[in-house]
């Protein structure tokens, strides 16, 4: 397998070439700082994946992976990029997915193997929906939750994207300006224990990871149109209308970045 990096941040492109070295295929890897050498390269050196940085002068990455898919059409392109809203153009090119800086490792290897199946793989059967109102699916049938407050915790935790968050934390967020006092600690205990029965009775107990007192979800074992979202995944970015988490004030602050993204490709 060949990979070609673009990335007029020389340091930038040394971690990327750096990690896709790392990868199980162990790949041959080219880098390159000018967009023009990289494409006098590709005539010679025919690379399966293109590794492109967005924001490069002179010749940018949208307009270099036109060029790529002009001359190698077999080549897939993944956009790296660490400004989420330039990379809503990419989905006009009918490209793969794209990296955000700094690179993840594991991100890099889910891409790459993305990109060479051609298919994505088979979704976990727990699914998050929180465009609108939320809702726990498992299996196709929402969940249904003893107590709303339970409810409204894993809807924060999801919306953290797999951030650990304290006690005090969520404490914040669900009872805003209310006292984190004694009786209020022992509340939230009984409100994480709920949430904890009720995903274990429906076979989604592995979405909850508690660990050294906090509290978190792990995005690797559910379905989620929000992570799809920041993802750059355009189905999920095409599915959001405005709504986000209708019924949790405290959901403003990401609802704002969707809002910003979806009319930035509504614009282009």
């Amino acid at each position: 397998m060949r990979i070609l990096c673009v990335d007029d941040d020389a340091s930038s492109l040394r971690q990327t070439i750096a990690l896709c070295r790392r990868l199980e295929q162990q790949p041959e890897v080219m880098g390159f700082t000018d967009p023009e050498s990289a494409l006098e390269d590709l005539e010679t050196w025919a690379a399966d994946v293109a590794i492109l940085d967005i924001r490069m002068p002179e010749m940018d990455g949208l307009a270099l992976a036109k060029e790529i898919q002009a001359r190698a059409p077999e080549t897939a392109i993944l956009f790296l990029t660490a400004h989420p809203e330039y990379a809503v153009e990419a989905f006009r090119l009918h490209v793969s997915r794209y990296l955000l800086k700094p690179l993840d490792p594991e991100r890099l290897r889910e891409e790459v193997d993305y990109a060479l199946r051609g298919k994505p793989a088979a979704p976990p059967p727990i699914e998050a929906q929180t465009f609108g109102e939320f809702e726990l699916l498992v299996n196709g049938a929402p969940v249904h939750f003893q107590r709303s407050k339970a409810k409204e915790l894993l809807a924060y935790l999801i919306d953290r994207q797999g951030r650990s968050v304290s006690r005090a934390g969520i404490f914040a967020a669900l009872w805003e300006d209310e006292q984190y006092d004694r009786s209020r600690q022992k509340y939230l205990d009984v409100v994480i224990r709920s949430l904890r029965q009720t995903l274990e009775a429906n076979g989604a107990g592995e979405i909850l990871e508690l660990k050294h007192g906090m509290l978190r979800v792990r995005p690797e074992t559910l379905r989620c149109d929000l992570f799809r979202f920041f993802q750059g995944e355009a189905a999920a970015i095409e599915a959001y209308r405005g709504e986000y988490m209708n019924a949790y004030p405290w959901g403003s602050n990401t609802e704002a970045i969707l809002v910003q993204i979806s009319q930035s490709r509504h614009t282009h």
